[in-house]
Order: C-alpha cells, then structure tokens, then sequence
C-alpha cells in the first residue's frame, strides 16, 4: 500500500496537561491540515518530544523510534471517568509513560471504535440487554471495528516519525500501520487497568480483537455484562 497523502502542520502550541489524581505535565499540541478523513485529531508531544518541530528537524531524536500512543477518543471515559471500559485509565498511563520517556500522543477522533458517540451511546444500551461490545457495533449496523488509521501514519509521516515503539495491546493498530508504510519497531504493552465493571469487557476485546491482555483466568465462562463500546 502507498503511503498516504502528504499532511502539514497547521498549529503547535504548549498546553498544560493536568489529571483528576493530580499528575500534571505539559505537551506541545500539534494540529494538522490535510488530513484523509477531514476530522480535528491532535498529536501530543510529551518529554523530550515537546520540543518545536523545528527544533527537531534532522536530529538524532527524530529518526530514532518515538514511543507512540494511539489512543481513540473516548468522552465517557476520558472526561467522565467511567469504569465500563479502560480508557480513561489508559490515556493517563499513556501520558505518564510518554512524558517520562519523551513519545507522541496521538488523540483520534474515532468514538466508539469508529461509530461515533450517539451510537456508542446506543450500542450501550445493546449492551446492557447482554450483547458485548462487539455484537453491539454489528447489531447496530456497523463494523466490529470501524476505526482507519490512515490519519495516524499521515500525524507520524508529517511529525518525522516514520518509525515508532506502539504503546499498545492491540495489534490491528501495528498492522495498519505497517501497511501505510509506517516501521512498528515493538508493541509495547500497556498495563491491565482492571476493575469489576470491565473485566468482561476487557476479556471480549481479548477474544474479539487479540489485545494482548492477559484476563482469561478472571472471568471464566461468564457472558460478557455491560461494557465499554471502544
């Protein structure tokens, strides 16, 4: 597969980051022009990576492998902390672990695994009438996962980062990328950010879509209860 079309960068500013536990930080925001599918994603970067883009421009920092986030957005539990999935938990992670080693953030504007807010609303509903996470998308007339990362490898081409360490447990994620012509170096895990709400959601993204979580031994043969729509 070709690389994708070419994006530039529209804006970086400083924009101080802080956590409801109170970890805080600061990362350069950058937004973008150009983009396939049109939508308003952001690129953090975090630690030695908040430096100006300008400033990085063929310097060791930005042909070696940037630990790489690509994080879905996700309202319910970015912003109001719910436990039905782990996203929440994972973002804070996320920046932690970037800001300390120096990475990128790339924050996606893609709800609900792609299907958007009102219908992530909807498949919770689905959900709690015992379908999983999954099963909604599709009883809902969607795709498992609808989410195209074609926006992300034209974030890391335009940020200089043809190379990246992923921060995930998903490999769909390293697969696109690779065939955008992105180098996945690594899959570098994240942590079980587990709790008794999601553990069935959690174990469903291990049976549906290959995270590689290790949940199996904590929910047995149970059907999945209300969970997250990511």
């Amino acid at each position: 597969m070709p690389r994708p079309p070419a994006a530039t960068i529209r804006t970086e500013v400083m924009v101080p980051l802080r956590f409801p536990d109170g970890f805080s930080t600061t990362a350069r925001v950058f937004t973008f022009e150009g983009l396939a599918d049109g939508r308003e994603h952001v690129a953090l970067g975090l630690g030695e990576r908040a430096k100006p883009l300008a400033d990085r421009a063929d310097t060791a920092d930005s042909l070696t492998p940037a630990l790489t986030r690509l994080h879905s957005e996700c309202l319910t539990g970015d912003v109001f902390g719910s436990s039905r999935c782990d996203c929440g938990p994972q973002l804070r992670e996320a920046v932690t672990r970037l800001a300390a080693s120096g990475g990128f953030l790339l924050y996606l504007r893609q709800e609900g695994r792609g299907i958007g807010l009102y219908a992530k609303l909807d498949a919770y509903v689905l959900q709690d009438d015992g379908l999983d996470t999954y099963e909604a998308n599709v009883a809902l007339g969607y795709d498992e996962d609808q989410r195209d990362y074609t926006v992300a490898a034209q974030m890391l081409f335009t940020l200089g980062q043809s190379t990246v360490a992923l921060l995930s447990n998903n490999p769909d994620k390293a697969r696109q990328l690779r065939r955008l012509g992105v180098t996945v170096s690594e899959m570098v895990p994240t942590g079980l950010h587990l709790s008794e709400e999601n553990a069935h959601y959690l174990a469903t993204k291990v049976r549906r879509g290959a995270h590689q979580l290790e949940v199996s031994d904590l929910i047995g043969g149970e059907p999945e209860g209300p969970g997250g729509a990511r």
